[in-house]
């Protein structure tokens, strides 16, 4: 066992791997409805919006901080976006506008955690509590429907054996291979590790932490913002009730794929594995009759489960 666990520590991104080939196999075996294309299709659409929130997330994480404002900040772009669209204005001008409100709503979280110095659960909550509040009033409650277009551009795409392929899934693919490259091999990247492992060595040795953060949060809106993109082309409504529960799944799918929720260690990669992990437990508990309540508690169980293996990991390294 000990020789299996340094194993698998010195490849974090196999014990993820490996879960979701089990889950596949146990629904397989559990529903014959899982592995048909219909639902393999309906899996990797759910995953795309999940995925996406989860990259900013893992990256807000890998500074050892949290962001429970995601979900609020997608949802708030789609509505903006929906009303200028919807009020007559070009669709270009509206998709802008959500892009500016995701990437300015995250930035501002950014500096009150680099500057202000308070802690980024408790920035990311009040966030959450505010931005949420101002979709509802923004919408009147009720969702907007869009039309066909740019905004659900995402959500086009063609079929491969029956599977259908938006053209969401090769954007999510692109992001995830330019982040593993950023990471991994630019000094911007090693600067994120370095601020969440230890932000006062990683000051000492010349690393801008305060801009890295900032830097770090802004680039989060970004993938937001196209997270209410590829959200607008799953479904073309915009809704002030919908990811009531992202905030939770991401962090769900961040931690399932090996990033360390104290920061300074973790591989994107492991997040797109820890998102199919968690759209595939969702879509086969589903199949197999389990309330959505039940559901809820099992990623909760998932979640606590996953942080202290971490913790204990770190300790048997230290």
């Amino acid at each position: 066992m000990a020789a299996w666990g340094k194993s698998l520590r010195g490849h974090p991104l196999v014990g993820p791997a490996l879960a979701l080939l089990l889950l596949v196999i146990v629904f397989s075996f559990a529903s014959d409805r899982f592995l048909t294309a219909t639902n393999v299709s309906l899996v990797l659409q759910q995953t795309l919006v999940l995925g996406m929130l989860a990259l900013g997330q893992t990256l807000i994480i890998l500074t050892a901080g949290v962001d429970l404002a995601l979900g609020a900040i997608t949802v708030l772009a789609t509505i903006v976006a929906a009303k200028v669209a919807v009020g007559g204005a070009p669709e270009g001008l509206a998709l802008l506008l959500a892009f500016v409100l995701a990437i300015a709503a995250s930035t501002l979280n950014g500096l009150l955690v680099a500057r202000v110095r308070l802690p980024p659960f408790i920035v990311t909550l009040g966030a959450f509590t505010v931005l949420t509040a101002v979709s509802y009033l923004l919408s009147g409650s009720r969702s907007q429907t869009i039309p066909k277009g740019l905004l659900t551009f995402l959500g086009q795409g063609f079929s491969i054996g029956g599977v259908f392929i938006s053209w969401g899934i090769p954007t999510l693919l692109a992001a995830y291979a330019l982040f593993a490259h950023i990471l991994g091999n630019t000094a911007w990247g090693k600067h994120i590790y370095a601020v969440g492992d230890n932000p006062d060595a990683a000051r000492l040795a010349g690393v801008r932490v305060e801009r890295t953060l900032i830097g770090v949060y802004a680039v989060a809106g970004l993938l937001y913002a196209v997270g209410a993109w590829l959200s607008l082309g799953r479904i073309p409504s915009a809704d002030p009730n919908a990811m009531a529960n992202i905030a939770l799944q991401s962090i769900t799918a961040v931690v399932l794929g090996g990033t360390s929720f104290f920061g300074g260690r973790g591989k994107v990669l492991g997040t797109l594995t820890g998102a199919l992990i968690v759209g595939v437990l969702r879509n086969g508990l589903t199949l197999a009759g389990i309330d959505s309540l039940f559901q809820d508690i099992i990623t909760g169980i998932l979640i606590v489960a996953t942080v202290s293996l971490d913790q204990y990991s770190r300790r048997k390294s230290n």
